[in-house]
């Protein structure tokens, strides 16, 4: 279910919807107690309360320049969310070059962010370069 501008999970508040994909709904939305704008994911409700906490450690475990951070998790109102960094910019299928090649530069960063995660333990399929 989509979330309004205006409504607040615990400390933040949504402000404009992001983007959406496989069942969760990504929002823009501002920190109330830092000051800050944050991106907000929200996860379907059949996803198990064990998965998100899995996922949250995964991503919280993970610090390179082309992941963003994990700020916090929630549950509010039957609703499971992570709080992640806020980047702005264009979402990577509109920062690539049209066709089907991607740029060289675009393509060494994605490989080397995916062979980073692995030797780190991560499965390279996780990272998703849009939500």
């Amino acid at each position: 279910m989509p979330l309004q501008p205006g409504t607040k999970l615990g400390p933040y508040e949504i402000l404009a919807p992001i983007g959406s994909g496989k069942g969760s709904e990504v929002y823009k939305a501002s920190d109330s107690r830092l000051n800050r704008t944050v991106a907000i994911r929200v996860l379907p409700p059949d996803r198990a309360a064990s998965r998100i906490e899995r996922e949250a450690r995964a991503i919280a475990s993970l610090g390179h320049p082309h992941i963003c951070a994990l700020h916090d998790i929630g549950h509010e109102d039957g609703a499971d969310f992570l709080v992640m960094e806020y980047l702005e910019g264009q979402t990577l299928p509109l920062a690539r070059p049209a066709g089907p090649r991607l740029g060289r530069r675009t393509r060494d960063d994605d490989l080397r962010g995916r062979a980073w995660k692995r030797r780190m333990g991560g499965r390279p399929h996780v990272l998703r370069p849009v939500r």
